[in-house]
């Protein structure tokens, strides 16, 4: 016969009952696919991607000309100069290659979202639209910034410079590497706070510890000031610095309103 106590200890196990899984850490739809199979995948969306691409730059390539006026504007009363045979070809290149490319990246992040989405969290998918959407929007208003208070600046702080000692007669190869660079940079500058907002929702920093470290953004803000200006003047790299850190308080401020 078997003792009470074996028939309790049968009867009430102590092994603690599995945990449930959030709904939201779940993968909805989740199906198994190969390596090979999501290298295909990956072959194609890059395939569809580089094909935009170059209809995007062969459209801008279409009217650069104008694109090349409207990027002369910062830049008042400067004549440009062609100082080599083909000079403005190849600065029509870069023009449509740069409007191309900012066009299509919608497209791009579109192919990208669809790639990684089987491997997404219904949590992580919500972040999705969200993200992507404040992504482009900032970087439309770096280039925006850029183009309308950069630009202007530090073209300004040099005119003014040697105004009276040169007669202000640029290369224009060089002018559009200068304003190309400088609007690319701050456009990726101004991704700041959707970076904030990432690290928070995946619970790796919190608004606190943003906040805690505003000694270091300060530091880091200035050095990035240096570094993506191609200029040297101390104006431009002190409005791209006040503008990261501007974006970066009110990245802490968004952080807050989700409660992270």
């Amino acid at each position: 016969m078997t003792s009470s106590q074996d028939v309790d200890t049968i009867k009430s196990p102590n092994s603690d009952p599995e945990p449930s899984i959030n709904p939201l850490d779940e993968l909805p739809g989740e199906v198994e696919m190969s390596i090979f199979d999501h290298l295909e995948e990956l072959r194609q969306r890059i395939f569809y991607s580089l094909i935009v691409v170059v209809v995007g730059i062969i459209g801008c390539f279409i009217v650069v000309k104008p694109l090349v006026q409207l990027l002369e504007i910062p830049a008042h009363g400067v004549k440009f100069l062609q100082l080599a045979p083909g000079e403005f070809f190849f600065v029509s290149m870069k023009v449509a290659a740069y409007g191309g490319l900012i066009l299509t990246t919608p497209f791009i992040l579109y192919q990208i979202i669809q790639f990684v989405l089987p491997g997404l969290t219904v949590r992580e998918r919500r972040l999705v639209i969200p993200v992507v959407l404040g992504s482009s929007i900032l970087f439309v208003c770096g280039l925006i910034f850029a183009y309308t208070a950069l630009i202007p600046a530090a073209l300004q702080f040099f005119i003014n410079y040697g105004a009276d000692v040169v007669e202000q007669l640029w290369s224009i190869d060089k002018y559009f590497d200068f304003v190309l660079l400088l609007l690319f940079t701050t456009g990726l500058a101004f991704q700041v706070p959707v970076i904030q907002i990432l690290l928070a929702t995946l619970g790796i920093v919190s608004s606190k510890i943003m906040l805690k470290g505003w000694r270091y953004v300060i530091m880091t803000a200035v050095v990035l000031g240096a570094i993506l200006t191609p200029s040297t003047d101390p104006l431009t790299q002190s409005l791209l610095a006040g503008a990261v850190l501007g974006l970066y308080f009110g990245g802490i401020g968004l952080v807050k309103l989700t409660g992270k």
